[in-house]
């Protein structure tokens, strides 16, 4: 291998000598002094030492880039650690609790509103808190709702589209008509009112969508129209979007749920399961066939007289001839053992021909 880098140190040397017509001269003679000395140091390389590398390399490695903006130099380690992506953890069963959502809310919001209601769901993504927060379009209506039994909140959000549809689906406006939207005013009492009325029937349909699942009463707590206010957990902390479409002919607008993974954790374990209950039916014939057949079952049992505890010791002195002292008497308890399961005591006695033993009762259980 040095024979090699000789040969190519020379080579650069030769170019470097016949380099004519104005060409660079200095760099060539820059290059085959770097080949030369890299030619030097073959023999220490093919020993096998580690080259260590440099503070621009390593800056290269990871990512950071000299004269470029900040945003744009995030593309190692610090991309990582400030990424904003989530990964979605897959939720087969949140997945179904949706679909109940969707079903039940096309049929509540049609006899809420007196009109042919259509819910689809959009998409179900993962996203951070703060991320989301920031991603609010305004204007907007944000409401906070509790989780009693798992003591958490989560948050739905309704656009101005779906809200001027409302309003004017409930106070009596035409078919065929686009809602009116006057932007840039806060939203009057009676909006308020109104949408607050439409949000404790989707909670009432989200509660009953998963109560196949877990029994849970998700509580109406408080309407706010900054998102500022309607911080529920921390801007880092991963929470579950899932976006609705509500169409009302012609009017419509958006609705998102998002519950943070921290109020679903008392059920994350029922969530992951692939399908409700995810265990075998249960068989009533064999169970019956089963039972019947365990009557029938022969176990042995066990008459126990005394027992003696002795360490390992004593029991390696043991000689032939010798005796074990037993403080059994006639009168003394009999236990009657199945296995190591004690089940009754009884006395002993004859009957016949045979010793017996008389239960007296059930043994007791530790």
């Amino acid at each position: 291998m040095a024979d090699d880098q000789d040969d190519m140190a020379n080579e650069f040397d030769a170019m470097a000598d016949e380099d004519v017509g104005g060409g660079d001269s200095d760099g060539a003679d820059d290059l085959a002094a770097e080949w030369a000395a890299m030619a030097d140091s073959g023999d220490a390389a093919a020993g096998g030492a580690a080259r260590v590398l440099n503070q621009d390399e390593i800056d290269s490695l990871l990512g950071f880039q000299e004269g470029g903006d900040e945003d744009s130099s995030k593309s190692g380690i610090e991309a990582i650690i400030d990424s904003g992506m989530v990964s979605y953890e897959r939720l087969p069963m949140l997945e179904i609790v949706y679909d109940r959502l969707v079903r039940m809310m096309s049929t509540s919001l049609r006899n809420f509103t007196s009109d042919n209601v259509e819910v689809s769901l959009d998409n179900i993504t993962s996203i951070r808190f703060g991320d989301y927060l920031n991603s609010i379009p305004l204007p907007a209506m944000l409401t906070v709702f509790k989780a009693e039994e798992w003591d958490n909140y989560g948050l739905i959000t309704i656009d101005s589209s779906l809200i001027y549809s409302i309003v004017d689906v409930l106070l009596g406006g035409r078919r065929g008509t686009a809602a009116m939207r006057i932007e840039g005013r806060p939203y009057t009492t009676i909006e308020r009112n109104l949408v607050e009325r439409m949000i404790n029937v989707v909670l009432a349909d989200l509660s009953a969508a998963f109560d196949p699942l877990s029994s849970v009463t998700m509580r109406f707590d408080r309407l706010e129209t900054n998102p500022r206010f309607a911080t529920i957990a921390r801007p880092a902390n991963a929470a579950i979007l899932a976006r609705l479409r509500i169409d009302m002919e012609d009017r419509g607008g958006r609705l998102e749920l998002m519950l943070p993974y921290a109020t679903l954790e008392p059920v994350r374990e029922l969530l992951l399961q692939m399908f409700m209950g995810e265990k075998f039916g249960r068989d009533s014939i064999w169970e019956n066939h089963l039972a019947t057949e365990l009557w029938f079952t022969e176990v042995p049992i066990e008459a126990v007289l005394d027992e003696v505890t002795m360490s390992l010791g004593e029991v390696l002195d043991w000689e032939v001839g010798m005796f074990l002292p037993f403080h059994a008497t006639p009168d003394s308890p009999v236990e009657i053992r199945c296995g190591n399961m004690a089940m009754f005591t009884g006395t002993m006695g004859r009957k016949g021909g045979n010793i017996a033993v008389r239960i007296d009762k059930r043994a007791k259980v530790d």
